[in-house]
C-alpha cells in the first residue's frame, strides 16, 4: 500500500463506517493519546519500566498503526498530501544533513 492509497482508504473508511471526521483539534488530541500509548509500550518493552496488567496483549505495531491512522486523518482534513510532504522532507534532510551526522562524534 502506498501512502496515497492509505490516505484514500482512510478517507473512504471515515466517510462510510466512521460517518465523518472528528474535527481537527479532536484528532490532534487523539493523536497525542495514541502517541502516549505507543510511548508507554515502548518504555516498557525497551526501557526500564515493568509491564502492568493493563499493558498485556498490546502490540507496538498496532500502536504505531493507530498513530499513523490519526496522522493520516489530520493530513486528509488539512489537505496535506503525505507523499509529497515526505518527499520534500527527504530533500530538506539531504541538503541540511548531508555531512552533519557523519561529523557527529556521538554517532561514531
Amino acid at each position: 500500500m502506498t501512502i496515497d492509497q492509505a490516505q484514500q482508504q482512510v478517507d473512504d473508511w471515515i466517510k462510510t463506517v466512521g460517518v465523518r471526521y472528528f474535527n481537527e483539534l479532536t484528532n490532534l488530541g487523539i493523536l497525542m493519546e495514541e502517541v502516549g500509548e505507543l510511548s508507554r509500550l515502548m518504555v516498557r518493552t525497551y526501557g526500564e519500566q515493568s509491564f502492568k496488567e493493563s499493558d498485556k496483549g498490546k502490540e507496538i505495531a498496532d500502536e504505531m498503526a493507530d498513530v499513523l491512522w490519526v496522522l493520516i486523518c489530520l493530513a486528509n482534513q488539512t489537505g496535506v498530501n503525505l507523499t509529497e510532504a515526505l518527499q520534500k522532507n527527504f530533500e530538506k534532510k539531504n541538503i541540511r544533513d548531508a555531512e552533519r551526522h557523519k561529523q557527529n562524534d556521538k554517532l561514531q
